[in-house]
C-alpha cells in the first residue's frame, strides 16, 4: 500500500514542478502577499494630515498645538484663518482632521474653567476616524494632567495602562500571525483543489481508474504532497514573521506545528472535496476561492467573532481557520502551552475527518 501511495506522491510532486503555472502559484504569491500584507495591513496611523484653526494666541493653545505637531502620528498641512477655509480641507481629503481652538481657550483655563476645543474628523473611513479620535483623546488627557499640575490644582486620577502580550499595541503583531493562517489556507486549497481537476483536463484521471489504487490510497497520495508543501510554506512564513517583521514567538514549536498540522489536514480535506467535484481547473479554482473568502471573514482575522450575530457565531464553529488563529496568536504573542489551547485542536481534527470521509465517498464514486 505505502509503495503505491509513495509512487502517487512522487507523481503529484512531478506534476506540480513540471507545470510552470503551478510552481508560480505555490511559491511566489504567498511570499509576496506576506511582504505586502505585512507592511500594508496595519491599524496604526502615521503622519496623519491635519490642520489647526487656532483663534487663541495664548500659552495654553500654543502648548496644545505643539503636542499635536510634535507627535509622530500627525503631520500639519494647513493653518486656516477662518471658518470658510475648514470645510474645503476636509472635503478634498487634504486634511483628515481639523483642530479648532476658540479665542477664549487660554483665558478660560487660567480662570479655572474648562476650555472647549473642537475636533473635526473625516468620518468616511470609520475605522481610521475611531483610531484617530483615540490618539486625540490621549494627547488631550496628557495636556489636561500637565496643566492641572502646573496650575497647582489637584491633578485628576492618573491611569497606569499596561497592555499584556503587546506592550506597544503594534497592529503588525496581531495581523502577521493571522496572515500566516490565511496564506497557509490559500496554498493548501490551491494544491489540492486543482489536483484531480488537472488530471481530468490532461486525460490522466482515466488511467488512474484502471490502476489497483483504492480510494484511501488515492486520498493519501493526493493529501501528503499538499501537507508537505503547506508545512514548508508555513515554515518560511514563520521565519519571515519572526526575523523580518520582528513578531515575537513566545510559545514552543511543538504546539505551533501540532496546530499547523491539524489545520492543514482540515484545509486539505476541503480542497480534496472540491477537487473531487470539479471537472476543470477553473472550477477547482473558483471552488477554492468560494470557500476561502467566507472562511477568512468568519475566522476573526480582522473583526472579532464576538461582535458577530449569535447565529453567525455558530456558523464559525465549522470553520477550521477560526481555531487555528486562536492557536497561532496564542503561541506567538501569549506563549500559551499545549494544554491551554487543547480545546482548539480537536475541532479541526473532526472537521478534517468529516470532509475527508465525504471526499473519499466522492472519489469512490469516481473510481468504481
Amino acid at each position: 500500500m505505502w509503495r503505491r501511495v509513495y509512487a502517487l506522491m512522487i507523481k503529484e510532486f512531478l506534476a506540480l514542478l513540471k507545470d510552470r503555472r503551478s510552481r508560480v502559484v505555490v511559491i511566489v504569491p504567498p511570499l509576496v502577499q506576506l511582504l505586502v500584507f505585512g507592511y500594508a495591513a496595519t491599524f496604526d496611523l502615521n503622519r496623519v494630515p491635519f490642520a489647526v484653526y487656532n483663534e487663541d494666541p495664548g500659552l495654553a493653545s500654543r502648548d496644545l498645538v505643539a503636542r499635536f505637531t510634535g507627535a509622530a502620528a500627525f503631520h500639519l498641512v494647513a493653518a486656516p484663518s477662518s471658518d470658510a477655509e475648514v470645510a474645503p480641507l476636509v472635503d478634498s481629503q487634504r486634511a483628515l482632521m481639523v483642530l479648532h481652538i476658540g479665542p477664549q481657550f487660554s483665558r478660560e483655563l487660567a480662570a479655572g474653567r474648562p476650555g472647549a476645543v473642537q475636533v473635526i474628523v473625516d468620518g468616511r473611513n470609520s475605522n481610521t476616524a475611531a483610531i484617530l479620535l483615540g490618539y486625540v483623546s490621549t494627547i488631550a488627557a496628557d495636556f489636561n494632567a500637565d496643566w492641572l499640575s502646573r496650575s497647582g490644582a489637584a491633578p485628576p486620577a492618573q491611569l497606569e495602562v499596561r497592555a499584556w502580550f503587546n506592550p506597544n499595541l503594534e497592529s503588525r503583531w496581531f495581523l502577521v500571525p493571522g496572515i500566516l493562517g490565511l496564506l497557509t489556507l490559500l496554498v493548501a486549497l490551491l494544491v489540492t483543489a486543482l489536483s484531480v481537476a488537472r488530471e481530468r483536463e490532461q486525460g490522466t484521471f482515466d488511467q488512474l481508474l484502471v490502476t489497483p489504487y483504492r480510494p484511501v490510497e488515492v486520498l493519501l497520495g493526493k493529501t501528503l504532497p499538499g501537507l508537505l508543501i503547506g508545512l514548508g510554506e508555513a515554515t518560511a512564513i514563520v521565519l519571515l514573521a519572526t526575523l523580518w517583521f520582528q513578531v515575537p514567538l513566545r510559545g514552543d514549536l511543538v504546539t505551533l506545528y501540532a496546530g499547523l498540522f491539524l489545520f492543514l489536514f482540515s484545509a486539505l480535506s476541503v480542497g480534496l472535496m472540491i477537487s473531487s467535484v470539479a471537472v476543470t481547473q477553473q472550477q477547482g479554482l473558483l471552488g477554492a476561492f468560494l470557500f476561502m473568502v467566507p472562511s477568512v471573514m468568519l475566522s476573526g482575522f480582522a473583526t472579532p467573532i464576538a461582535n458577530m450575530p449569535v447565529w453567525m457565531q455558530h456558523v464559525t464553529l465549522i470553520n477550521p481557520m477560526r481555531y487555528f488563529l486562536v492557536i497561532i496568536r496564542g503561541v506567538f504573542l501569549q506563549g500559551a502551552p499545549f494544554g491551554v489551547l487543547a480545546s482548539q485542536f480537536w475541532p479541526m481534527a473532526v472537521i478534517g475527518l468529516v470532509n475527508m470521509t465525504v471526499a473519499g465517498f466522492l472519489f469512490r464514486r469516481r473510481l468504481y
